[in-house]
């Protein structure tokens, strides 16, 4: 049986662009990078990203952004279509160093990055702004938990879980497969929508949201997501919710049991209908879910 490595314990959120979205030049470059045999395979993707961060950090001096843009990215096939999903490395890079900056005191961000080396990462970032260049990633993370709003786009069905074997849920065909092939695939729990449906999930998840709680924390997130998915991705393109290296935190059991799409599904369908009660145990239910992964964090 093949072996993976353990990745950082985070989930992503991803855009997968049509082919068709990119200029001719591009378009041509993912053609070939698509069938390429050289490119990194869906299994060892995230681990070959996190090596080369690792690879940059611990130079010396660090290296908290590359010189140039990633020349890689995700390929998912789906339907005989074929989808891209950059890594866009660099401008990742560029702004997770301006949140480091920004919530980390100076004092503290300079034992992990000299200010010199921050300040010049910052001035070429400046530059590179200044030529008109979009900031949008089509890439979000995060560490130890997955956002609640994540769940709102996807619906149950499109679920995939694979524990070292065939995959359990969802489509078993190559759209399920978490490389997008049929060969033995990583312990993986991922979604995946095509984006039209994402977006009108996402959107009535907002209204329900505004006309049943108003002003709320959860409101804000699936607004902030909610502009994120509009103003990023092709109409015709997916979203893929990866949960990645979380599954290393979770037993076999845990993961067939997470339902959290599902729940935060009917939470929203509750408020809709009025059905206050069954609104609050699904939300109680998937919060509860979250909160116990993130605590690990600060356990021993």
């Amino acid at each position: 049986m093949p072996r993976y490595p353990v990745l950082p314990y985070t989930a992503y959120l991803r855009v997968y662009q049509p082919i068709t979205a990119f200029s001719p030049r591009e378009r041509a470059y993912w053609r070939s990078y698509a069938v390429s045999a050289r490119r990194p395979r869906r299994s060892g993707a995230v681990a070959a990203e996190h090596a080369e961060s690792l690879r940059r950090l611990v130079a010396s001096p660090p290296v908290p952004a590359p010189e140039c843009e990633s020349g890689d990215a995700y390929v998912r096939r789906m339907g005989g279509e074929t989808y891209i999903c950059p890594w866009q490395t660099r401008l990742r890079s560029w702004l997770g160093l301006r949140e480091f900056r920004a919530e980390t005191p100076a004092r503290l961000s300079a034992a992990f990055l000299p200010e010199a080396v921050a300040a010049d990462a910052e001035e070429r970032f400046r530059a590179w702004r200044e030529r008109g260049e979009p900031l949008r990633t089509l890439i979000r993370t995060s560490t130890w938990t997955v956002p609640l709003s994540w769940f709102a786009p996807f619906d149950a069905s499109e679920r995939c879980l694979v524990l070292g074997g065939p995959g359990e849920g969802g489509d078993p065909g190559r759209a399920c497969h978490p490389a997008g092939g049929t060969g033995p695939a990583p312990r993986t729990l991922l979604y995946v929508a095509r984006v039209a449906d994402a977006r009108r999930r996402l959107e009535r998840a907002v209204r329900v949201l505004r006309e049943h709680v108003g002003e709320c924390a959860a409101l804000a997130a699936a607004e902030r997501l909610e502009d994120w998915l509009l103003g990023t991705a092709h109409p015709q393109g997916l979203l893929e919710l990866d949960y990645a290296g979380l599954v290393h935190l979770l037993g076999d059991d845990d993961l067939r049991q997470d339902e959290s799409v599902a729940e935060v599904g009917a939470a929203i369908t509750g408020l809709q209908t009025g059905e206050h009660e069954l609104a609050a145990a699904m939300y109680h239910r998937v919060s509860r879910r979250w909160k116990l992964v993130q605590a690990l964090r600060n356990a021993n």
